[in-house]
């Protein structure tokens, strides 16, 4: 338990997608962290069911990693990587890439998956442009996706409080159909059979706007903030099909599914579907220094290369792109999830964990339950005129029995870190359902 003292006065410090009056009357203050465990302020461990935010996947706390930040620091604590360098960026870099599919080759550094976003919208736009094909200027999102919070991410998301107080956004956005069809999908284990056919709603959207002005359409292979949407099956290959016929780049946003949560380093390889462009942040420096990347075929990077009108050939970065305490982090979290065989480990509990959390089947409020690797998610039926207020409540009643749990309106999801135990899985799987059962 830390000796330091509770904070007296909450009130200067503006709390980011939270409902800051109430948490401040009633406050869950997390002190500690080690292993898949939190430390609340009044000295009781909290399980990690969403491993911080999608992030910490090898677990708080980890030597190996910690130790690599403290020698960063007393060794190089900053550099620019406008026009100078420094090794372990370059380092990074190669690992990474050396993670994902072949021919995906090129790392952009940013400091986190907001960033990643607008960071490959641009990329896009400007690749189509170097090329002589400038009116490809459209980008495609899809309804319910989470970009982030940029402009670029808010356009092409399609989470409507993410978007309605925020102007017209970009302009030449369009969105996809959502992929979520409950009436033919619910209660199903990993992706969903009906619904692949969804995909063809980019060729209703390439006859409307005609191929020639669209440059990207951008997806989570897996939507895990809106609530762990699946890709029906054949839905992410068709898309690719579409693309490649007309030209269009495709990107994975991979902010949560890159680096082991679905028991492989990404999405792309569990899927067997290669995009253009991969964003990816969280779990890339287990959460510890903020940082994101984005990773590009060889044939936009070469392309920006040969077709450059100036010395520089990407106007684009930011102060800390590549930072070298968050690259020492990287390579000591990628360190990590190799030495002790993470994304094995997850895919080896996948099952386990599908059968637990498709266990509470018929437990009292729960309309729906979607899981894929280590992540899962329970649809609680909203209280009626109050939507969203059922699982707030779980939320607050599980957190005060020793269980931290995501909730996204009405729905619960869970994403632990890789490193937990078979029977904290059940600890904390029981312990929502007996949640459920105090909450009206």
């Amino acid at each position: 338990m830390s000796s330091e003292p509770a904070p007296n006065d909450l009130s200067s410090f503006w709390m980011p997608f939270t409902a800051n009056q109430a948490f401040k009357k009633d406050p869950r203050m997390l002190v500690a962290a080690e292993g898949v465990h939190y430390k609340s302020q009044d000295g009781r461990d909290i399980l990690d069911g969403t491993a911080g935010l999608w992030c910490v996947n090898a677990g708080h706390k980890n030597p190996r990693i910690s130790e690599a930040i403290k020698a960063q620091v007393d060794e190089l604590d900053y550099a620019p990587t406008f026009q100078f360098g420094h090794p372990k960026a370059f380092e990074l870099a190669n690992r990474v890439a050396g993670l994902f599919p072949d021919g995906l080759d090129h790392v952009f550094f940013t400091n986190s998956g907001s960033e990643s976003v607008d960071t490959a919208l641009k990329i896009a736009l400007a690749y189509h442009r170097g090329r002589g094909q400038g009116s490809r200027t459209r980008l495609i999102g899809r309804e319910r996706g989470y970009h982030g919070t940029g402009f670029g991410g808010i356009s092409v998301g399609g989470i409507v409080k993410n978007r309605m107080y925020f102007g017209s956004l970009l302009s030449g956005v369009d969105h996809l159909r959502h992929t979520h069809v409950p009436e033919r999908n619910s209660f199903t284990r990993g992706c969903p059979v009906y619904g692949g056919e969804l995909a063809e709603d980019l060729e209703r959207l390439v006859g409307l706007h005609d191929a020639s002005t669209i440059a990207a359409v951008i997806v989570e292979p897996m939507a895990g903030s809106t609530g762990v949407l699946l890709p029906p099956l054949g839905y992410l290959r068709r898309l690719r099909e579409i693309c490649d016929r007309n030209g269009i780049l495709l990107i994975f946003d991979e902010v949560i599914t890159a680096f082991g949560r679905l028991g492989t380093a990404s999405a792309s390889e569990y899927f067997d579907v290669k995009p253009d462009i991969i964003t990816c942040a969280k779990g890339i420096t287990n959460g510890v220094i903020p940082m994101g990347a984005v990773v590009v075929t060889n044939n936009i990077y070469e392309s920006f290369m040969d077709h450059a009108d100036a010395p520089i050939e990407f106007f684009h970065g930011y102060t800390y792109s590549g930072h070298p305490i968050a690259a020492a982090a990287g390579l000591a979290t990628l360190d990590v999830y190799r030495e002790d065989g993470l994304f094995e480990r997850a895919a080896d509990l996948a099952p386990y964990f599908e059968d637990t959390v498709h266990a509470l089947k018929g437990r009292r409020h729960i309309r729906d339950i979607r899981n894929l690797g280590l992540v899962g998610a329970l649809e609680l039926e909203p209280r009626p005129g109050a939507p969203g207020a059922r699982g707030f409540e779980t939320m607050v009643k599980a957190y005060q029995k020793g269980v931290m749990v995501r909730v996204t309106g009405d729905i619960l999801a869970f994403s632990p870190p890789l490193i937990i135990e078979r029977g904290q899985i059940d600890q904390m799987f029981e312990t929502v359902a007996a949640c459920l059962d105090d909450v009206e």
